[in-house]
């Protein structure tokens, strides 16, 4: 049994291992991505995730998939034909154009596709986890948080559509590390000055206790009925 005990438990230590540095591989791509590391990739990503999203909002899913997909066969078939005659002309072997692509292994393994199921399923039991913590009212001041975001959201929906956010948080991913990091000294001071007049404002309010004090009055509310 303890040999049995002590694989089980590296075969988790290695899943958790595993999980850890693809988090960290994405991590550091997106970054690379809006931090402008390489202008040519983080432009053809901007673009073209702001393209997509423009097309999403003007037209419909359907329409914007299949004229995607009749564009890319449109290139690939001209570049096909036009392969063909070259070959035909120079009279030369040279065989399929895209050989190259059509070898390569692009096929999910069942070991990738667990380990991908894994680390989605966590993700997904914490969030539900944190879910009915909150909707439940395990913490009143968590709980009181979540309602904050969700009175403030009421606001913005009747302002934008989903769309319209995604093209705007689009839009901020990859612009505010641009212009942050051009006039990063000025931010800096206008975030410490902000940051302090928070402070110095939230000091004057106990909310903790508020939010005890409502706790013990429902509570005591409970027990009354």
């Amino acid at each position: 049994q303890t040999p049995l005990a002590i694989s089980h438990h590296q075969v988790s230590s290695l899943k958790a291992l595993f999980a850890s540095s693809l988090r960290l591989l994405f991590l550091s791509a997106v970054q690379q991505l809006v931090h402008w590391r390489e202008p040519r990739r983080s432009t053809v990503a901007f673009s073209g995730s702001l393209l997509v999203l423009l097309s999403f909002a003007t037209f419909s899913i359907v329409s914007v998939l299949s004229n995607l997909l009749l564009a890319v066969l449109c290139v690939t078939i001209t570049f096909r034909v036009y392969k063909a005659v070259i070959q035909a002309v120079q009279k030369s072997n040279e065989g399929h154009p895209f050989r190259t692509l059509m070898e390569k292994d692009i096929t999910v393994s069942p070991e990738k596709f667990g380990k991908f199921v894994d680390l989605s399923l966590a993700h997904v039991n914490r969030g539900l986890l944190q879910a009915r913590r909150l909707v439940l009212v395990e913490d009143v001041v968590d709980s009181l948080k979540l309602a904050s975001v969700m009175w403030i959201l009421t606001y913005v929906g009747s302002i934008f559509n989903g769309l319209t956010i995604l093209i705007l948080v689009d839009i901020i991913i990859f612009c505010t590390p641009l212009i942050y990091e051009k006039n990063k000294s000025q931010f800096d001071r206008y975030i410490d000055l902000v940051h302090s007049q928070v402070e110095d404002k939230l000091a004057k309010y106990d909310f903790h206790s508020l939010f005890l004090m409502c706790e013990l009055q429902i509570k005591m509310c409970e027990t009354s009925l």
